[in-house]
């Protein structure tokens, strides 16, 4: 059976040849998820280099534990969590460390707002914005109005009740809305 054929099939299908044998179909599995998780993990962590790091380490650890993802039909909700999980590490991680150098931080918020507003700039004015989230709402309004997952998705990928999911995009949204408008420093 060709390369062709395999890329057609399920997540299921193709977890079920990985986990009897065929590594390289996990190829296929990584294709088919890595740029829309590496987009989600760029806005969560503001980087696209740390993305990437975090998809390298998420795609092996996915790998190493695909025996213990119990529904394979859901592939795709299993990595994100996996995702997730390694964004907050390397977000938690890169917090120490920034703690060290808060000073650099409050340069970028003085040339932050005194760009030219074109399309980079505004571009910057978000993820800027977005990082100044406290992280769970940050993930949360990022699965939703980013990633346009149901409220039932998100609550499955973060283990999070759905109430709780809703008041913290509605205040990310807000906090948000404040920091566009300059209204909050």
């Amino acid at each position: 059976m060709g390369h062709g054929s395999l890329s057609e099939r399920p997540d299921a299908s193709i977890v079920a040849a990985v986990l009897t044998g065929n590594t390289d179909a996990y190829g296929v599995l990584v294709y088919r998820y890595r740029d829309a998780y590496t987009r989600f993990a760029a806005h969560m962590l503001g980087s696209l280099e740390d993305a990437d790091d975090a998809l390298q380490l998420a795609f092996v650890r996915a790998f190493r534990n695909l025996a213990q993802c119990r529904d394979p039909d859901k592939f795709g909700s299993w990595l994100y969590q996996i995702v997730v999980n390694e964004c907050r590490t390397l977000a938690a991680r890169r917090a120490k460390r920034e703690r060290r150098m808060i000073r650099s931080d409050e340069r970028m918020n003085g040339a932050s707002t005194n760009h030219p507003a074109n399309e980079m700039a505004l571009h910057d004015e978000i993820q800027y914005a977005l990082s100044r989230l406290e992280p769970a709402q940050r993930e949360a309004f990022l699965l939703r109005h980013v990633e346009a997952l149901s409220y039932e998705e998100i609550s499955e990928i973060t283990g999070d009740g759905i109430s709780a999911l809703k008041m913290r995009v509605k205040r990310a949204t807000a906090r948000l809305r404040d920091l566009l408008e300059g209204v909050v420093t």
